[in-house]
């Protein structure tokens, strides 16, 4: 399963820790004499070393001072925040938890140990210090930011909204949050798709209105056959869907057509950011830049078609696009809905996803369709098929899902539980939920529902390497709405187990029914959410069709342009081309 990156929410700076109050300069602590005037005065002058990026030198002073005064909870939590700026997690682990053996209620205590926790996926632990914080101090903006992160990944999007709505309502002009609040409301049930919409055009023309253009000048077009010059920006060069999209088609490109410009705004690396690193001509190291010095250098490397990788997801630097650094401006792979900004040129789609009638009235961008998928795909685990179907070993159906926490919805729910109800004996199967209290809100809705609860099993999160071999438990997975899979269908169809799905009034709401009708599943899609149902039990009573499907799915999928790298490629190419050209002229 994959873990999604946090957004600039929680790599903006900690806040600055309060100095605790003392009656002296020096105290007495448990026999200790504590010089808490002079461990101050060392982590003032620490905090003007990390200011200014010497964060070893800070960590000295803040070590120093923690010596001076042990029982003074600032020093320790200046420690545990370089801790963790210079990489050592542990080290900044066992500081906050000396803040908080010193000062349990420590409201800058326990969000930075919150904050840390929730970068490293330990999502209910973290919940619990973030509510400690707010308890403390119950305006704490930061605070409140981080619950409403919390609520997200814990996979809780109506309850996420609440907080983030009490800052927007503070700070109306603050983008990041509001570009976070148009993200996680992709996830909520019954949301209007027009209303949706709309919030995004509120976005797009606040944001444009703040963040003027920049260059109104380019460069001629020149020679219409030349090399073009491609830029990709995204903060999702790791371990995530974005990057193992993207390798195969840098690994494709006709390097006699395009340039490869890749603009990297995370500063964490893995295995995955290399590869994709070696994969591009030119590699731009930029998450330390402002948007307007992103632009600049941008501009300066004479970008012809620049690609937007994030949307509103991941560190959103949709800014950067506001001042039009390059001429055809486009959005593609990481956020399936329209920006809202009419900066962004084009949006990359297939018409299956997005049928021009009803979804370009919903997009600010121009729609641009490659002719087969929006997306192709290419498996970056080799994983064998269970060559004995599940329902053959257990003597019956098991239905799964492993999609991401925040797309299993209560309204997802009850359909899943009324196909179980008319599929005696079947079992649901779910992984890749990290919350306990997520666990229990799907099992209470499952249970409500009158599944019971023997019939439902999480599955603990697993390493990358291990994640293909869950699907062999499964004879059918379930796809998700109001947000649909992308990722996790063709990881389904890839390991030969087929997705029931439906077709919703969104962007996200069709990805995986376009998968699937590309492959010629057609009757694997509900025309709408309420035939999901029947459509599913439909499928999952034909166990002659699940066994041979089982047999050819990986096969049909390799032989279908949905895993033809270079004609899809070639198709990548020509869009930029003839967007490119459309522009320029």
């Amino acid at each position: 399963m994959f873990k999604n990156l946090l957004n600039r929410i929680l790599s903006s700076p900690a806040p600055a820790p309060a100095p605790v109050p003392t009656t002296a300069g020096v105290l007495a602590r448990e026999g200790v004499v504590e010089d808490v005037v002079g461990a101050d005065a060392l982590i003032e002058q620490g905090n003007a070393l990390e200011d200014g990026g010497r964060l070893a030198e800070a960590e000295a002073l803040y070590r120093a001072a923690v010596d001076r005064a042990p029982g003074h909870a600032r020093g320790h939590l200046n420690l545990g925040i370089v801790l963790a700026a210079r990489g050592d997690e542990d080290g900044a682990i066992a500081a906050y938890e000396r803040v908080l053996a010193i000062d349990a209620a420590h409201p800058f205590g326990n969000y930075n140990y919150a904050r840390l926790l929730v970068m490293r996926g330990e999502i209910d632990r973290a919940a619990t210090l973030v509510d400690e914080a707010l308890r403390a101090r119950p305006d704490f903006q930061q605070a409140i930011e981080l619950q409403a992160r919390v609520l997200r990944d814990q996979g809780f999007a109506n309850e996420a909204l609440l907080p983030l709505r009490r800052i927007i309502e503070r700070d109306p002009a603050n983008w990041l949050h509001r570009s976070f609040e148009l993200l996680v409301m992709n996830s909520v049930d019954g949301v209007d798709a027009d209303a949706l919409f709309r919030r995004h055009v509120e976005f797009g023309a606040g944001l444009e209105q703040a963040l003027p253009v920049r260059f109104t000048a380019h460069p001629a077009r020149g020679d219409p056959a030349r090399r073009l010059r491609v830029g990709y920006l995204s903060s999702d060069f790791l371990l995530h869907p974005v990057a193992c999209f993207l390798i195969p088609v840098l690994e494709h490109h006709d390097r006699a057509q395009v340039e490869v410009f890749c603009y990297s705004a995370e500063t964490k690396r893995d295995e995955m950011t290399a590869r994709v690193q070696a994969a591009s001509e030119h590699w731009r190291e930029v998450a330390a830049l402002s948007d307007d010095e992103l632009a600049d250098a941008i501009h300066a490397d004479g970008i012809d078609v620049l690609v937007d990788l994030i949307g509103h997801t991941g560190l959103p630097r949709l800014g950067v696009f506001c001042r039009r650094p390059a001429p055809v401006q486009v959005a593609w792979l990481g956020y399936l809905n329209t920006t809202g900004l009419a900066c962004m040129d084009f949006r990359l789609s297939d018409e299956r996803a997005d049928p021009p009638a009803l979804a370009q009235p919903r997009h600010v961008e121009r729609l641009h369709y490659l002719p087969a998928s929006q997306w192709c795909y290419r498996a970056m685990v080799q994983q064998a098929i269970s060559p004995v179907p599940p329902l053959e070993r257990n003597g019956h159906l098991t239905f799964g899902s492993f999609n991401a926490a925040i797309k299993v919805t209560p309204a997802a729910c009850r359909r899943w539980a009324q196909v179980m109800l008319r599929v005696p004996g079947s079992r649901l199967i779910i992984g890749d939920i990290n919350a306990a209290a997520k666990r229990a809100a799907i099992r209470r809705d499952l249970e409500d529902a009158g599944v019971a609860a023997d019939r439902v099993a999480f599955l603990p999160r697993v390493a990358f390497g291990q994640y293909l071999d869950l699907y062999n438990a499964v004879d059918i997975t379930f796809d998700t709405f109001p947000y649909g899979g992308g990722t996790t269908t063709f990881d389904s169809l890839w390991m030969g187990v087929p997705v029931v799905a439906a077709l919703g009034d969104t962007s996200v709401a069709r990805s995986a029914a376009s998968i699937l009708t590309a492959l010629g599943m057609d009757d694997w899609v509900a025309p709408s959410i309420d035939r999901f149902v029947d459509v599913a039990v439909a499928r999952a009573s034909d166990l002659q069709a699940l066994r041979a499907l089982r047999r050819d799915l990986r096969a049909r999928l390799q032989a279908s342009p949905l895993t033809d790298l270079p004609r899809y490629v070639r198709d990548l190419e020509a869009a930029y081309r003839s967007m490119w050209l459309d522009k320029t002229r």
